[in-house]
């Protein structure tokens, strides 16, 4: 059962619309979903929004520490309201999946991501959930700093969003500890037909 909810990105202005932040618009869109606002706590350095469902208490938390020191907002709500590892889920910007699609996880290695890095250090434990969102890899490994910090071209925006939209439906499941299902529902991804600005209509096919 997931009792927080994580998005990860960088505040500011000028990191709004970049890839890195792909983690702040899941949470938004779910903070729009659940009709909370997410407001500022200085003690936590982060947004924060909580909220009952079903009877259960639920956070949801966005960092405003910058990515690399996610950590700190992350385990201190945590550590002060209990809320064990297995029950938070993160939302971040994966590289190794393409825009689109998503995958659900539990526990392993940061690959290399900032803020799971520190989330990893500050808990003290790596049996969180994870939700990552793929925002693509540009090729090139001297490339991926420059990649993550610069805006989606507007087809891999769209994808994103939509991919959002579609993983939200699995909050239910989320909150109901139904992991397998949530995975299923995430995971699951049709990719939609390509078709030109002006298609021109089917011709049946010869009898």
């Amino acid at each position: 059962m997931i009792k927080l909810f994580v998005g990860l990105g960088n505040p500011g202005f000028e990191y709004q619309g970049t890839r890195h932040n792909a983690g702040f618009w899941w949470i938004d869109a779910l903070a729009e979903q659940l009709k909370v606002s997410l407001q500022p706590d200085a003690k936590l350095q982060a947004l924060m929004a909580r909220t009952q469902i079903k009877g259960e208490t639920l956070w949801l938390l966005a960092p405003q520490t910058f990515m690399n020191l996610s950590g700190k907002s992350v385990a201190g709500l945590a550590k002060f309201f209990k809320i064990a590892p297995e029950n938070i889920l993160v939302v971040h910007d994966e590289l190794d999946v393409a825009p689109g699609e998503a995958k659900l996880k539990k526990g392993g290695s940061h690959a290399g991501h900032n803020g799971l890095r520190d989330i990893h250090a500050q808990l003290g434990s790596d049996q969180y959930w994870r939700l990552r969102l793929g925002i693509g890899h540009p090729g090139d490994k001297a490339e991926v700093v420059n990649w993550v910090l610069k805006k989606p071209t507007p087809d891999q925006r769209e994808a994103i969003h939509a991919c959002i939209d579609r993983t939200l439906k699995a909050v239910p499941d989320l909150l109901a500890g139904e992991m397998d299902k949530a995975t299923r529902l995430i995971h699951t991804h049709k990719k939609p037909h390509k078709t030109a600005a002006n298609p021109e209509p089917q011709k049946p096919p010869s009898p």
